[in-house]
């Protein structure tokens, strides 16, 4: 079996409709068929909050910058808010408000006591200094303090972000709060009370699913998917210093470590090192139509859309999203009109936020378990999840996706209705 695989900092495809758009109608299909009440329509349809804030910071060079940030709190009816912290230089506040709500329904689907979230800070963090980084994350937190907390709201790295961002946001809000309070945060470093296994748990869904990804999602789950006698033919990545995507690929398939070696910690694969390596180069959007059996977006939302969804090749079974939101409706449609099974993103890529359970658990009893169990725990979890989706699909006859949503959205309604707000 012959696997593609896709991870880059880019721009979107051109995109059917904005990241919220799409989120909306995923969600307005799914309360069609639930038969929701419109109050709780209403509800669910829209973030219960949002904060936007700018975080003026001193540079190295002794001028000021203002950075615009924001927090998107969805909804919390299950459990305290739950999602991560991007870099984001595009700063698209739709954007955020679609990954808080797939946050949302990521927790229910994965059944776990959590509601969703998402934050940005509008940068690119390769143009800045380490120092610089650190005074933004710390504005972060300082804008954002009285909102978060361990029983309110706990962010989590995502795009670009990192343990070390974790870190500095961790130790402003203990430094605010005068305590230690672990459980504030997630990804953070092992030393900090960060629970093992979480780097591979972020590409667990993929091998639940038997199917793989890359990037920081990907990296561990190829590695499980090659020991089971899989095949990474193809990656593609952002060039930061060319400012494009580059496809490469290798006959035999990848090697995921010798790739990992020449690759930044933004994810960019060095051009020079790998056509050494006897890599081929090719352009940015070829990943799409590669004679493979998966597919795996990866990146960001919008990737597969109605205008090019016709280019992925006719051998494609299985596309699974380890990206958030990167499937347009209408490509959704095509797919399941040429009986491509789409496994979702609030599925495929559920092993992250399940870990930051783990290990939000884990910060707030003091007791920390071994990577061993962290990943044996995973995957009984995720396992279930999967189970519990596919046997609705089955019995509804109805696709992965709307089984997942289906599953996700009648829990988060359930417990909205039980606390009395519809």
């Amino acid at each position: 079996m012959t696997t593609l695989v896709t991870s880059y900092e880019s721009r979107p495809a051109a995109a059917d409709l904005n990241p919220f758009e799409t989120a909306k109608q995923q969600f307005d299909r799914i309360a069609d068929r639930l038969g929701l009440e419109t109050a709780a329509r209403d509800l669910l349809r829209a973030p219960m909050r949002e904060f936007r804030f700018l975080i003026p910071v001193r540079m190295d060079d002794g001028t000021c910058r203002v950075f615009r940030g924001v927090r998107v709190q969805h909804n919390d009816a299950r459990g305290p808010f739950k999602g991560g912290v991007r870099f984001s230089p595009r700063g698209s506040v739709d954007e955020v408000r679609a990954l808080a709500m797939w946050m949302t329904w990521k927790c229910a689907v994965a059944d776990l006591p959590l509601g969703g979230a998402k934050g940005s800070i509008e940068c690119d963090p390769r143009t800045l200094s380490l120092r610089e980084q650190e005074q933004v994350c710390r504005g972060w937190v300082r804008q954002m303090a009285g909102n978060l907390g361990p029983d309110i709201d706990v962010p989590a790295p995502d795009v670009m972000s990192s343990a070390q961002h974790m870190a500095w946001m961790l130790d402003e809000f203990e430094t605010m709060h005068r305590s230690r309070q672990p459980g504030f945060i997630t990804g953070k470093p092992l030393a900090l009370g960060g629970s093992a296994g979480r780097g591979e748990a972020t590409g667990y869904g993929a091998v639940t699913a038997s199917v793989q990804g890359f990037g920081n999602v990907a990296q561990h789950a190829i590695r499980a998917f090659v020991a089971l006698g899989g095949s990474v033919t193809a990656v593609s990545c952002w060039d930061h210093n060319e400012g494009v995507a580059y496809t490469y690929t290798k006959r035999g398939g990848i090697d995921v470590d010798q790739l990992a070696r020449i690759t930044d910690k933004y994810g960019s694969i060095d051009m020079v090192h790998a056509i050494d390596l006897g890599y081929e180069m090719l352009p940015g959007d070829a990943w799409l139509d590669q004679a493979v059996d998966i597919l795996i977006p990866a990146a960001l939302e919008g990737q597969i859309t109605a205008q090019n969804v016709a280019r992925i090749n006719p051998r494609v079974r299985v596309i699974l999203e380890g990206a958030n939101g990167p499937t347009t409706p209408a490509a959704d449609a095509q797919l399941a009109h040429r009986d491509v099974l789409v496994v979702p993103d609030v599925l495929a890529n559920a092993g992250g936020v399940t870990c930051s359970y783990f290990e939000q658990v884990q910060s707030n009893t003091g007791q920390f378990w071994p990577r061993e169990e962290v990943l044996a725990t995973l995957d009984a979890w995720l396992t279930r999840a999967f189970r519990h989706v596919a046997q609705t699909a089955a019995r509804e006859q109805i696709p992965l996706r709307e089984a997942a949503y289906a599953v996700a959205v009648g829990r988060v309604a359930e417990a909205c209705r039980l606390r009395g707000w519809v």
